[in-house]
């Protein structure tokens, strides 16, 4: 796997997103004045502004942002320049309709909001490749530029395209993939409810059916099929860019959406990926996160742990700074005090080493009015701009952080094929949403911090024998690379954790006709007769793990060893399986594996973690509530260990040793009283 994807920088440091368009060109000169006496040292501009560098087709100007480039020029500000296609202007989607994405019924989206085209119009690629290679041209040579993004949060908004230039490139993939219409039609089961397609002018994108339920097996190659699209139109830019870019700018893009392999995008376009990080989404109205499960904003953490599958080391496009909410949807409070910074030292805990803040100033006008930058429209000194001044200190102080690598426990297996499987089929999803659920919120309530370890073509032994326990709770699709990758790593002693659902797929979304879980049944030493739901009609249904028990939650595989080498380490206790095996373990090589016969909430996983002896590796160190995460960077022998309280009150934690309090620049020990939202950085020598 490619491990240098990463943002490469010497110290942490803060920006912003500005719009120059947005505003007279007489605050230029103060806004970039006052953003760098708050310790504000870059900007990210023009992700949406194509109209003004070609206002009609083919007439090219640059005099709008030549004139505020200029005054950069004068400044030590740093720019991020965007392509600005996330935005085609009215003349181009007035006059080629056929760019726009559609909805499954072929309604067009029309001009008017953002990201209204699709990625395989021939006429969006010729125009596309025009205005990015003319901004090229123009403004790659700027000494103030640094790195340039390619487009806007891709696939967000919206993830399914579904246009006849969509259908078209569609069959096209389809071909490719296939070759004849007798191989599509086997792979697609199209025998079953007489949808044999004999030409391949019958073949479309999914659209309505009676039921809604469109064959499973086409819609996984329609997901596959986005997920291409978006690559290949971020590679498009990325091949131009790269022609100009000066030596040591970067190319990079925002986000993590769906019905996207954002590995591939990366690895194929990108030096790094960048995220947009909006935790007071848990806090919208018409939410409850007084009775909430998912542990509100701690959540996004989550989210940061999928950015660093990607690049151990990454930057923040969007920072939460302010209120979010468009004048139709997503209202919410504003961050309270020490949220914002809290927020920051959350994406940097999980390896983040630039953020920047959306956005500079809020919008006046359009359907972001409510969607708060740091300064309000009066544009007056605030809370929240003082706040980033404070937090820029911090950086100052915490600065050689700057390229350390987050420290993870244990990992938790993906993959596309297993993610995009779980989104077309409900049986799958069910499972795989709690087990989701139930190791983060374990992994984060016993402070055990985990990875997310993404099993891809080029995924190696090496990337998965840095962890000694590794669950995959639930890899309904097997290949025979992977079962191979999988033995290799347990052969060498690795513990490996397995769920229901197992192996019953292939690649194509068809079970297959084998004893289960099919591909790993050796290496797991397990064999499955039987299996079902957990009814309604019944209670919780739990293992008996030496007089543990542990919740098989939501589905059950009822177990049985497959020879006389394995271990039964758990019964079920209930239901009319009583007695019958519901975790089995079996010893492969130098590591084992765990057969899991359920899906795995918090409080499952919570004792896999204390049986396998990893759960809270920092205990000797530090004590911690439940109230705070804990997030460990380390290089060079070094060790930083963040804290973050996430309440609205105070807490105690306890330093068992001596410790460098960071922010305070002196030794501390004992106990520490932290304020609401408040954070700090320990620095230790390992051990």
């Amino acid at each position: 796997m490619d491990n240098n994807k990463n943002i490469k920088v010497d110290k942490l440091s803060l920006g912003t997103c500005y719009y120059p368009e947005h505003w007279d060109d007489k605050l230029w000169e103060s806004d970039l004045t006052r953003m760098l006496d708050h310790g504000i040292k870059t900007i990210r501009i023009t992700e949406f502004a194509w109209s003004k560098f070609e206002p009609t087709e083919g007439n090219f100007t640059f005099d709008f942002f030549d004139k505020f480039m200029d005054l950069v020029k004068e400044t030590e500000m740093k720019v991020i320049f965007c392509t600005p296609t996330a935005t085609p202007p009215a003349w181009l989607t007035f006059k080629y309709p056929e760019v726009l994405n559609a909805n499954m019924e072929g309604v067009l989206y029309r001009h008017g909001a953002r990201r209204h085209y699709n990625y395989n119009s021939p006429k969006y690629k010729e125009l596309t490749k025009i205005i990015v290679t003319k901004l090229a041209e123009h403004y790659c040579s700027h000494p103030n530029i640094v790195g340039w993004q390619i487009d806007n949060e891709v696939n967000c908004e919206k993830n399914e395209f579904y246009s006849q230039s969509d259908t078209t490139a569609f069959r096209k993939f389809l071909q490719n993939k296939y070759g004849t219409l007798e191989k599509l039609n086997q792979i697609w089961g199209t025998v079953f409810w007489n949808q044999d397609y004999t030409d391949w002018e019958e073949v479309f994108v999914p659209r309505t059916t009676i039921s809604n339920a469109v064959n499973p097996h086409e819609v996984m190659d329609y997901t596959r099929f986005i997920s291409d699209s978006a690559c290949r139109f971020v590679k498009l830019q990325s091949e131009i860019l790269h022609r100009y870019v000066k030596k040591g700018d970067f190319i990079t893009t925002n986000g993590l959406f769906g019905n996207l392999d954002n590995h591939r995008m990366t690895s194929e376009s990108l030096d790094f990926i960048m995220y947009d990080s909006y935790p007071n989404f848990a806090y919208t109205l018409g939410s409850d996160p007084i009775h909430s499960t998912d542990l509100n904003d701690r959540k996004w953490s989550m989210n940061l742990t999928e950015v660093r599958s990607i690049s151990n080391n990454f930057g923040i496009m969007e920072q939460q700074s302010g209120a979010n909410g468009w004048n139709t949807a997503m209202e919410a409070p504003a961050p309270k005090p020490g949220q914002m910074t809290l927020w920051t030292m959350q994406s940097v805990g999980h390896g983040a080493d630039y953020v920047s803040y959306f956005r500079w100033r809020t919008s006046t006008m359009g359907t972001e009015i409510y969607w708060h930058g740091i300064l309000d429209y009066s544009n007056r000194d605030n809370r929240r701009l003082a706040e980033v001044k404070d937090i820029d200190g911090i950086f100052d102080k915490i600065g050689d952080i700057a390229g350390s690598k987050y420290k993870a426990s244990f990992g938790v297996l993906k993959d596309y094929n297993n993610i995009w499987d779980a989104q077309l089929d409900k049986w799958h999803q069910r499972v795989e949403e709690v087990s989701q659920k139930g190791l983060f919120q374990a992994s984060q309530l016993t402070h055990t911090p985990m990875d997310y370890v993404y099993i891809l073509d080029n995924t190696e032994l090496s990337d998965l024998a840095k962890y000694p326990v590794l669950f995959y709770p639930h890899a309904t699709i097997l290949t025979k690379e992977v079962k191979n990758l999988l033995e290799e790593y347990v052969e060498q002693g690795g513990c490996l954790i397995f769920g229901c659902r197992t192996g019953y797929k292939d690649t194509t979304g068809k079970c297959v006709m084998a004893n289960l879980p099919g591909l790993v049944q050796e290496l797991s030493g397990t064999d499955i007769p039987e299996y079902t739901f957990v009814s309604p009609a019944d209670d919780k249904v739990y293992v008996d793990w030496d007089g543990d028990k542990i919740e098989a939650a939501v589905f059950n595989d009822i177990l049985e060893p497959l020879t006389d080498k394995q271990e039964i380490l758990g019964k079920y206790t209930s239901n009319y399986y009583e007695g019958k095996a519901g975790l089995i373990k079996n010893t492969y090589g130098k590591g084992s594996v765990y057969y899991f016969g359920g899906a795995f909430t918090k409080d499952t996983v919570e004792v896999f973690l204390r049986k396998l002896e990893i759960i809270n590796p920092y205990a000797d160190k530090i004590e911690l509530s439940t109230d705070c995460e804990i997030a460990v960077r380390s290089k060079e022998g070094i060790q930083y260990i963040f804290v973050l309280n996430y309440s609205n009150h105070e807490v105690l934690i306890e330093l068992k040793q001596e410790m460098l309090d960071k922010y305070e620049s002196k030794k501390v020990c004992g106990k520490v009283e932290l304020k609401a939202y408040e954070t700090k950085v320990y620095e230790i020598s390992n051990s």
